[in-house]
């Protein structure tokens, strides 16, 4: 009798891996263009997680506030997940995986290349959208309470305070990344869309683009200077979510696949 070629219901660690490679391979060699309009796209759609947050958090009693948050938060990523546009939190794991696997300048370069064209076209979306929020009319008068309230929670803290909780939203979005490609069913990919980033506002980490969104609608309304919402706000959550999700995810999850890899590449 033929022996299975597969055996178990779930795709095993390797196979995970293998499915972020390829992918990520070809993300690093698309055009600047298109990377750029893509995270362009990317740091205004995000936006709607702070919307959401707000105007859940407005229709409840102050009891209940910060878990209607949580609850709509995750919005803003689903958009942007299933639109396959470029976030540059998720891409603190995808690009570094080829780079672990051909550890050369090249894929370095291309690597490097891919997170400033992604954080600059997220950020530029982060503040289109902030400075609409502040500056039009697009949202009811009575919900600029609550959207100043939450922007002002999610950019204050100070520097040390900003790059220890983004580490933590950096892990989670960096981990749904690896979850992601572990299976094909959409609604199974909403569930976990919504289990890694509920977290991120349930218990006040920081992540560096929808925080942007907060940050730079805060500045906008006046209630903080432009200034320190980029050097005590967007700089640390950058760089903590970068090591986040390179040092707890990429190099851990890669770690538990490198020997096996190796020993398969021998035989």
């Amino acid at each position: 009798m033929a022996e299975k070629a597969e055996t178990g219901t779930r795709l095993s660690a390797v196979e995970i891996h293998d499915n972020i490679l390829e992918p990520a391979k070809k993300e690093m060699d698309r055009p600047a263009a298109s990377l750029l309009w893509s995270a362009l796209a990317s740091g205004m759609v995000i936006g709607f997680s702070f919307l959401a947050s707000a105007f859940a958090a407005h229709l409840v009693s102050e009891s209940y506030r910060t878990a209607a948050a949580a609850a709509a938060y995750p919005l803003g990523f689903i958009f942007v997940v299933m639109a396959r546009s470029e976030l540059f939190t998720e891409n603190t794991l995808d690009p570094v995986v080829p780079l672990l696997e051909q550890r050369n300048w090249e894929t370095f370069r291309k690597m490097l290349r891919m997170w400033g064209l992604l954080l600059a076209g997220n950020l530029v979306g982060a503040l289109i959208f902030g400075w609409v929020l502040a500056r039009t009319p697009v949202v009811q008068p009575e919900l600029h309470p609550s959207m100043l309230k939450i922007a002002s929670e999610v950019s204050s803290g100070g520097f040390g305070q900003v790059l220890y909780a983004g580490v933590f939203a950096g892990w989670l979005i960096a981990l749904l990344s690896w979850l992601l490609a572990s299976t094909h069913s959409t609604p199974a990919q909403i569930v976990l869309i919504w289990l890694c980033t509920a977290p991120i506002s349930a218990l006040h980490f920081r992540h560096s683009i929808a925080g942007s969104v907060e940050a730079f609608y805060r500045a906008a309304s006046g209630g903080a200077s432009w200034g320190s919402m980029l050097g005590q706000f967007v700089v640390p959550a950058v760089i903590g979510n970068a090591i986040g999700g390179v040092l707890l995810v990429a190099l851990l999850n890669y770690g538990q696949v490198a020997q096996e890899k190796a020993q398969g590449e021998g035989k």
